[in-house]
């Protein structure tokens, strides 16, 4: 089966069908957070900092970096915010920009493998993204939507996303490095997106075998308890073969229904992950007995 290798200088990730979900924190994205966007502009990227440690601790295996501000120099941003994630921690990075030039900056300054998100469907799109993913042997999300839009038929965003393996194989890019987005409408809006979506899932796998990701929280979009929805459209979309999403790792409600996803599953051993998550510490003082041992009375 299809595995995507991601790197850092020191470390891999690999998405694969038969592997436990790749979750790609999302926190360091300017859109829709003013002070963050106002703190990054300015040169300050202590919030930065700080997210990228918050979302390792929570389990991220991934991390997305955006920079994307109105009027700033995104390419020169995008750039440090990658040197500056890569000296705090060892996971590999989503490049995210709709600008090619910022991602050649980031991309120039990256330590490994990089997933370069993203390229469409749109001609002019494909012939600017794709030879800079060649350049750098990095993978790339491909989002099914191309100058028509996004379209409400799955079988058009599956064409669209077929177009998008085979315009990269020209460029030598394998379809193993090609990470298909088949685009999470929010439910609340269509509320036929969740069948929509794993459905085409299920073609992305079994017709072009390649790995999946999406942007997790718009399918929660305007609804209450978005966590929740969030969460469980995801254990749904892992039984229907993505392998990873962009997403926060920092509510219970969605990593625990990855982590019982993945076991369901059978993708993780010995149910793993699972336990090391939600065992209850030993009690300080309280050291844990050998199996067949005694303790010695006082």
């Amino acid at each position: 089966m299809t595995e995507t290798i991601i790197s850092s200088a020191t470390k891999e990730v690999v998405l694969g069908f038969n592997r436990p979900f790749v979750m790609i924190g999302e926190r360091i994205n300017p859109t829709g957070r003013k002070l963050l966007a106002a703190e990054m502009k300015a040169g300050d990227f202590s919030r930065v900092e700080a997210d990228t440690i918050a979302q390792i601790e929570a389990g991220a295996h991934m991390l997305d970096v955006n920079a994307g501000i109105p009027l700033a120099d995104e390419p020169a941003l995008l750039a440090k915010a990658v040197k500056l994630v890569q000296s705090i921690t060892d996971v590999p990075l989503s490049i995210d920009s709709s600008i090619i030039e910022a991602l050649e900056a980031g991309c120039a300054v990256y330590q490994g493998k990089p997933l370069i998100n993203s390229v469409t469907g749109e001609d002019e799109n494909l012939e600017r993204v794709l030879p800079l993913v060649a350049k750098y042997g990095a993978a790339v999300v491909a989002i099914s939507n191309d100058e028509t839009g996004i379209s409400e038929d799955p079988d058009v965003r599956f064409a669209v996303a077929q177009k998008i393996v085979n315009r990269a194989a020209d460029h030598g890019i394998p379809a193993c490095d090609v990470v298909v987005d088949p685009l999470v409408m929010p439910i609340g809006a269509m509320g036929t997106a969740g069948r929509q979506v794993f459905a085409l899932l299920r073609r992305l796998k079994d017709e072009l075998g390649v790995n999946t990701t999406c942007g997790a929280s718009n399918v929660s979009f305007g609804l209450p308890q978005r966590h929740a929805i969030t969460g469980t459209f995801l254990a749904m979309a892992i039984s229907n073969g993505m392998t990873s999403a962009i997403m926060s790792p920092l509510h219970a409600e969605v990593k625990n229904a990855i982590l019982a996803a993945d076991v369901l599953a059978g993708n993780d051993a010995n149910c793993a992950a699972w336990i090391k998550e939600h065992r209850e510490p030993v009690p300080e003082g309280e050291g844990r007995v050998r199996r067949g041992s005694r303790r010695r009375p006082a």
